[in-house]
């Protein structure tokens, strides 16, 4: 037996790595899983080359759990190591970096954006993170004898021979008492399943069940795990596979797989580059349920089929972020910390790759398949807007291909929707924030046979501002923030004095029962006879609350919110009864009557609002029942 010493200048380094590693402490299992993989893909490159014999045994990884003995056991059939190259390898080669590796952890820990994307290199130490004592059995597959290393505090070690017989490696942790959990066979399937579910090579999860006591005159029979019927991994994942060797439904599958979700996938992009680097995966646009959903994607990373991490935002552009996907590159420098991928130029140009490889899928669709294209954009349209508001690359590729669904449920380009209004109103969009509340004005723009478009989602107050930026001179107004141009009659200067006069004394009236000082009131000539009254909100004011609520700046909201104007129509025969009858004896009433409904075709009243609407109306059917 010999006794040695880890090779390693950082003074306790084993309490180190256990303080910065704790909240991913199950890592682990895929870093001694990835040395498994790591030590069979050896041995077959060794048989491929001629310098090792090929034996009939399949390739695989066992992790055994065994609660008797509080042990938990990794064990591959690849190839193995010497004494020598455990002392080199374990005791020395391990930690070459681990002071550097303290360093900056230390260091990226003071700042925002702290962490380790991945924990590569830490490999096998990372045991100690649960462990009390890791024992390594290996044979070689060379003639050397099998070899054991026994550690207690991942520092000093004893080597001394092994009785294993079989090439490979088997990796005992005696599992501390406060993460006993990994024992249990539940959580080992979840966590490896988690962090090993594609990776390239078979393993089986089994537990150590405790014999039955022996009856009289029989022997004790030893415990022993027995033999799982299918590995918990898929050794072939989709994205490995070339696009045209998969069929839609395997695509269809692996998501349902990976995601849990049994909603089907719009579409996908499958990703395989080869050069200028290594990147294979596939993107799935989700089908949104609802406004919230647009923010509940997935994207997976991967190396080399060894899982990563979630939605690493330094790697994959953010607006992407809002689908589902896997995408594994072995060329990701993964060793390094976030801030340093964020200025890496390599990782720039991997993102670039993806973001063209997602709008040229769009525009293509768009040129060949625009049937679909319109059937896919209400699910689409927010990633697509999310995507030219945030990357610029993205928008330049994808502002021609944004579609606008009009209130005839047309879909058309920015381009068409100008073209519409133009001998009217040029270079001017009006649009619909919500087609349940604005029925009203929707009805108006018909009978005026003018177009207008519907922009209802919540990232459509930042896509609007974004377009205006880059196309100079156009304007997006609401349907119900101007009806001067568009749906007044000509009045001459003496009527509409008059009519102003008027307006003035209901304002004067209504600011009194309502308590609203900012309320405006006008009396118009509109063209509509029927419409008796509409509520005008500024489009900049609108933008303004839109905004502050997006910001959850709604303390503050009701302070600045504009309660707009409210316009009576002289054409209609219930406003020229208030006109006519300032001082009768149901003038008031009836004026706050149409106040709250031009407020109704506008938005939701307040509960006292509501309450004061409701007595109101039953008054107005009273007096109709007594006539």
């Amino acid at each position: 037996m010999s006794k040695g010493t880890v090779s390693i200048n950082a003074e306790n380094i084993m309490p180190v790595i256990k303080q910065w590693l704790y909240s991913d402490k199950d890592i682990f299992m895929r870093e001694l899983i990835s040395n498994g993989c790591d030590a069979i893909s050896k041995y077959r490159w060794l048989v491929s080359n001629g310098q090792a014999e090929l034996d009939e045994s399949p390739e695989r990884i066992d992790v055994i759990a065994d609660k008797e003995k509080g042990t938990l056991t990794f064990i591959d059939n690849g190839i193995g190591m010497t004494e020598e190259e455990i002392v080199k390898y374990i005791a020395q080669v391990a930690f070459s970096g681990a002071t550097d590796f303290i360093t900056k952890y230390t260091e990226e820990s003071k700042g925002e954006g702290a962490g380790i994307i991945g924990h590569f290199g830490l490999g096998f130490y990372s045991a100690f993170m649960v462990s009390d004592k890791v024992v390594i059995d290996s044979k070689s597959y060379t003639d050397a004898p099998a070899v054991r290393w026994t550690s207690e505090d991942g520092m000093e070690y004893e080597i001394e021979p092994s009785d294993r017989a079989e090439r490979g490696t088997a990796i005992t942790l005696y599992i501390d008492e406060e993460d006993k959990d990994f024992l249990n066979l539940w959580t080992l399937r979840q966590t490896l399943e988690k962090h090993c579910a594609f990776m390239p090579v078979p393993i089986f999860v089994s537990e150590v069940k405790k014999p039955e006591e022996p009856k009289e005159g029989e022997e004790a029979k030893e415990a022993e795990a027995p033999e799982e019927p299918k590995p918990i991994n898929d050794t072939h994942p989709l994205w490995m596979k070339r696009p045209n060797e998969c069929t839609d439904e395997e695509y269809k599958e692996f998501y349902r797989k990976v995601f849990n979700d049994f909603e089907e996938p719009l579409f996908w992009i499958h990703l395989n580059a080869e050069y200028p680097f290594n990147l294979k995966g596939i993107l799935y646009f989700p089908r949104i349920k609802n406004e919230f959903t647009a923010s509940e994607g997935v994207i997976k990373l991967y190396n080399n089929q060894v899982f990563v991490a979630d939605n690493i935002k330094e790697v994959i552009p953010e607006f992407l972020l809002l689908l589902k996907g896997v995408i594994d590159c072995p060329d990701l420098p993964l060793n390094v910390s976030r801030s340093a991928l964020q200025n890496d130029g390599f990782v720039n140009r991997i993102s670039d790759y993806i973001t063209k490889k997602v709008a040229d899928k769009l525009t293509g669709m768009y040129k060949t398949e625009k049937e679909d294209y319109e059937k896919y954009w209400d699910d689409i349209s927010p990633f697509i807007k999310f995507g030219c508001i945030r990357d610029e690359k993205f928008a330049e590729k994808m502002d021609e291909y944004v579609l606008y669904k009009n209130i005839d449920d047309k879909y058309m380009t920015l381009e068409e929707c100008l073209e519409e209004n133009k001998d009217k109103h040029e270079n001017t969009v009006f649009y619909v924030s919500g087609r349940h509340v604005q029925g009203q004005y929707i009805n108006m723009f018909r009978k005026a046979k003018l177009d207008a478009v519907y922009l209802e989602q919540i990232i459509d107050t930042a896509f609007i501002q974004h377009v205006e930026q880059k196309n100079e001179g156009v304007h997006f107004i609401r349907v119900d923030a101007d009806l001067d141009k568009v749906f007044t009659k000509r009045t001459s200067k003496a009527d509409q004095a008059v009519l102003d006069e008027k307006a003035e004394a209901i304002q004067e009236k209504l600011r009194k029962a309502t308590g609203s000082e900012k309320l405006i009131v006008k009396v118009q000539n509109l063209k509509n006879a029927q419409t008796a009254s509409v509520l005008t909100v500024p489009e900049e004011a609108k933008r303004m609350e839109d905004w502050m609520r997006q910001m959850g700046m709604t303390e503050n909201l009701g302070q600045i919110k504009d309660p707009g104007t409210l316009v009576l129509n002289a054409n209609n025969d219930l406003v020229k009864y208030v006109l006519d009858n300032p001082e009768g004896e149901n003038t008031e009433m009836v004026t706050e009557q149409l106040l709250d409904l031009a407020k109704l075709a506008n938005a939701p009243l307040s509960t006292e609002e509501m309450t004061k609407f409701i007595e109101r109306s039953n008054a107005i059917m009273l007096l109709l029942a007594n006539k």
